[in-house]
């Protein structure tokens, strides 16, 4: 298999096949990607990693011109149809969207099953998903899936993994009737949602009550959230190297120092390139949480050869799900895995970071740079705060307590009766304390403009 990269003998122990992975390399005229070809094959290896694949052999395959009946040439069929029979592949993995024509007749002529890149991340999101909603949006996604791979062919169907099984003999009433089964259980399926969106809606408006800002983690599958999020936390979320390693999102509380105050901190599940758009709409609900958080903290392996690109296409996703310009502009960036980086690379990174109004450079895995990132999350999480002067008996001990746990007191002067106050607050809590206090509040800004 000239002109490719070929990978023998990754053997992964207790995979569940032995694989091919083709990343079809499409000459689109006048276009250039942006990703480079070996890059996005090992992103496909890492992809049937992670279900349990037994890796044989992957390599870049140029695709001149795509025949809309098997996508490659007659002679590049043939060509693989002799190397697959050769290493007994049993699953052939195209990292590329394939019709249902296009798969059947690979199918057909390969003898092996064949799954395109939507179908293997569908896998992947089926395997992982641990809670009641990730799992109906998975089996959601996979039956609006499948059921656009239903034809005429039967002999294939059974080969396919997930969506709904069949049975009886082939013909149209039989595709019919498959058909009417997976729109009833997708019909199903989305009230099922419908009631878990509005126990998650009640879960935000609850949360929106407590006095702590939101802090969602985002980033490309595999840039090291999850490692992150546990570093930040002190939680065990699962964190591997690999893609996909958690689907359901996470929240846990995080002091921040300085701020006198708390954050909650929210790991989403990873963005990847081509995320199928069945995933995208079955997934809104979860990935909506990234609207309500207050900041937006954007994780990049920034070692990665494609990671512009990953940047390119977390942003596109946000921008999918309505998070606007202003929003993304105000992103924290942060460059992780730099304990990976050589001194050159550091150097870059450095110059990147001071580039970059809101960045900062981190190891999740060692902690470095974690303290300057934490400074960041405060000072956008406060950047709207501002500061009150009041005066407090010392018989409204709640009170006080509240005010060191929601604000930052960054003046206190006590005597016999009172304690005298100037407490940095954000907008919410001022409102809160005002609704407390039973009056208006005096805002120590406008005392010092009115001063100048």
């Amino acid at each position: 298999m000239g002109g490719s990269k070929t990978e023998q003998g990754s053997h992964n122990a207790g995979g569940s096949g032995r694989a091919l992975i083709i990343h079809p390399q499409i000459k689109s005229a006048g276009e250039a990607t942006a990703r480079l070809p070996l890059a996005q094959l090992d992103e496909a290896k890492g992809l049937a990693h992670a279900i349990g694949l037994d890796v044989r052999l992957a390599e870049v395959v140029v695709v001149n011109r795509p025949r809309p009946a098997t996508l490659f040439g007659t002679g590049k069929v043939e060509e693989l149809g002799i190397v697959i029979r050769a290493e007994e592949i049993e699953v052939a993995v195209l990292d590329t969207a394939l019709s249902p024509i296009q798969q059947r007749n690979l199918e057909k002529a390969w003898h092996c099953k064949v799954i395109d890149r939507t179908g293997l991340i569908l896998e992947i999101f089926a395997d992982r998903a641990q809670t009641k909603e990730g799992r109906l949006q998975v089996e959601l996604a996979q039956l609006t899936y499948q059921r656009s791979r239903l034809v005429r062919s039967w002999t294939h169907l059974e080969r396919q993994r997930g969506g709904i099984g069949t049975v009886g003999g082939p013909g149209e009433t039989q595709i019919e009737a498959d058909r009417r089964m997976i729109d009833d259980r997708v019909v199903s399926l989305r009230r099922q949602l419908d009631a878990v969106v509005r126990t998650r809606e009640l879960h935000r408006k609850t949360r929106s009550a407590v006095p702590y800002p939101i802090v969602a983690l985002v980033g490309y599958t595999n840039a090291g959230k999850s490692t992150l999020f546990n570093r930040l936390t002190g939680a065990s979320v699962m964190a591997e190297d690999q893609l996909f390693a958690t689907l359901d999102p996470t929240m846990r509380a995080v002091d921040i120092p300085g701020r006198g105050g708390r954050i909650i901190l929210s790991d989403t599940v990873g963005f990847v390139s081509a995320l199928p758009t069945q995933l995208v709409a079955a997934f809104r609900a979860t990935l909506e949480e990234v609207l309500g958080a207050d900041v937006i903290v954007h994780v990049r392996d920034i070692i990665h050869p494609d990671s512009e690109a990953q940047k390119q296409d977390v942003l596109a996703v946000l921008a999918d799900l309505g998070v606007d310009d202003a929003r993304r502009d105000g992103m924290i960036e942060v460059y992780n895995k730099i304990d990976q980086a050589d001194d050159d690379g550091r150097r870059r990174i450095a110059n990147m970071v001071e580039r970059t109004p809101l960045a900062a450079a981190v190891s999740a895995l060692d902690g470095e740079g974690v303290d300057h990132l934490l400074a960041q999350v405060a000072a956008q999480v406060s950047r709207h705060d501002r500061p009150v002067r009041l005066q407090l008996p010392h018989g409204d001990g709640a009170t006080l307590a509240w005010l060191y746990q929601v604000g930052e007191v960054i003046e206190r002067r006590d005597d016999e009766q009172s304690a005298w106050l100037v407490v940095r607050l954000d907008a919410a809590n001022a409102g809160r304390l005002e609704k407390r206090l039973g009056r208006s509040l005096a805002w120590a800004d406008e005392e010092i403009k009115a001063a100048e």
